[in-house]
């Protein structure tokens, strides 16, 4: 438990400005500072430097979204009176140690959260990278940036595909331009991303405008098995949402847009996720051409990607209608390969031909998958289950369905071990043999 005397301020001064952080058992977090703004449907527009002190708003600034009861069950409960809700949510917060050694700048892991591109924020408590921040001696700084209707639904003149990419980028550049103030190594930058967060650094690695914005990427569980022929389903979905226009009220907005998400019958697993970054669209090339892309990207990134082995238990476990006619007998055979089939038809053959085709191309790329040892834990390495073991944070998770059944001990010695694997590959794109890997870790050099 924290005690008063561990909390305190500091202010850091930067050529952007002075900036108010929290002082904490260590660590020193600078919040919600304010890297872009943007009006509805507009491309954003970098902060400009200010000579008054950055104070962080009082509550965690997210995009407009609806809840999701599914994430409610499986990770936790969201405390509404943390959060102010704003369209122009170009945000970032830094995570830094409190005392730096004298031997130079630190490695920088720039998180992109998932939330199948719309919901979440980079502020949540499950993904609070302070442990991490401590154990590595890393810097982590967490970005937030515009969702569904407002950041991935676009492709005509009003309405302009991509808007959430673009947030990145600004953010990418403010990181480039401002992380050395921080302590942070300016030519050292890893992006880290899980589920759509994966998915969008993928295609950051092909987008325009991102040259010497990083080094490195690590891509967990992206749902790249997703990312082809989508035009027709985003195209249909942006002509049934045409009268909610930049006058649009929000409310309006947020409670009526899921009356026009493409049908599942009609477009399969893609329409699971009715948002996302758009081919032929900038700041990405058409879909064809995405896979040249990459290869011609293989000398520039670092990669390390891969998922979790039970990803979509996430999803069809959690359903109770599901479970209870077929979580016995010969319906649990069924439902067992349900989950394998979409798993790798969603995450794991398409990582696995990612790799392939990037190490062909003369990239330097590890693929990893993640599994659960443990007999009783009835979702397995579900989505989303690499998180507690990357950000630790007991106190979050402590209540969530995901980890039912599975002992603390167990993700934080595995966690442990991860996270120092993943420094290391963030501080100079490598995963040396020495290291001691997670029992539950397949991990090899493509």
């Amino acid at each position: 438990m924290t005690t008063q005397q561990n909390i305190g301020t500091h202010t850091f001064h930067s050529s952007f400005g002075k900036i108010l952080a929290i002082k904490e058992n260590g660590i020193l977090k600078a919040k919600s500072i304010r890297y872009a703004h943007s009006e509805r449907f507009q491309k954003p527009v970098p902060e400009k430097p200010s000579d008054l002190e950055i104070i962080f708003p009082e509550r965690t600034p997210v995009c407009p979204q609806n809840i999701s009861p599914l994430l409610e069950k499986m990770i936790g409960k969201i405390d509404l009176d943390l959060f102010e809700v704003e369209e122009s949510t170009q945000y970032l917060s830094i995570y830094r140690p409190e005392n730096l050694d004298q031997n130079g700048k630190l490695p920088v892991v720039v998180w992109i959260h998932g939330g199948s591109y719309e919901i979440g924020c980079g502020d949540l408590s499950t993904a609070d990278p302070t442990d991490w921040v401590k154990e590595q001696n890393i810097i982590v700084v967490t970005v937030s940036y515009r969702l569904g209707f407002f950041g991935f639904l676009g492709g005509s003149e009003k309405r302009p595909a991509n808007l959430g990419l673009f947030d990145i980028i600004e953010a990418l550049k403010w990181i480039k331009i401002y992380i050395n103030d921080f302590g942070g190594d300016a030519e050292n930058i890893t992006l880290l991303g899980q589920s759509s967060g994966g998915d969008a650094i993928a295609h950051l690695m092909i987008s325009d405008g991102v040259e010497n914005l990083f080094q490195r990427v690590i891509i967990q569980s992206a749902p790249l098995g997703l990312r082809n022929h989508r035009q027709k389903m985003l195209t249909e979905f942006l002509e049934k949402t045409e009268r909610f226009t930049a006058d649009t009220d929000l409310l309006e907005i947020v409670e009526n847009y899921k009356n026009f998400v493409p049908s599942f019958f009609k477009y399969g697993l893609k329409a699971a996720m009715p948002f996302g970054a758009q081919y032929g669209f900038p700041p990405l090339c058409n879909e064809e051409e995405s896979m040249e892309k990459w290869k011609e990207s293989a000398r520039k990134y670092d990669v390390l990607i891969g998922l979790n082995d039970d990803e979509t238990s996430f999803y069809i476990k959690a359903s109770d209608s599901m479970n209870k006619y077929l979580n016995q007998g010969f319906g649990k055979k069924i439902l067992n390969k349900a989950i394998r089939a979409t798993t790798e038809i969603i995450y794991g053959k398409p990582a696995q031909t990612f790799a392939e085709n990037y190490a062909e191309a003369g990239g330097n790329i590890y693929l990893f998958r993640i599994h659960s040892k443990l007999i009783n834990n009835f979702f397995g390495a579900a989505h989303a289950f690499d998180l507690p073991l990357l950000f630790g944070n007991e106190n979050a998770w402590k209540s969530s369905g995901l980890l039912k059944d599975v002992p603390w001990k167990y993700i934080h010695e595995n966690g442990q071990r991860l996270r120092a694997l993943w420094a290391e590959f963030a501080r100079n794109g490598t995963l040396s043999e020495s290291f001691e890997k997670p029992s539950m870790l397949e991990l090899r050099k493509v």
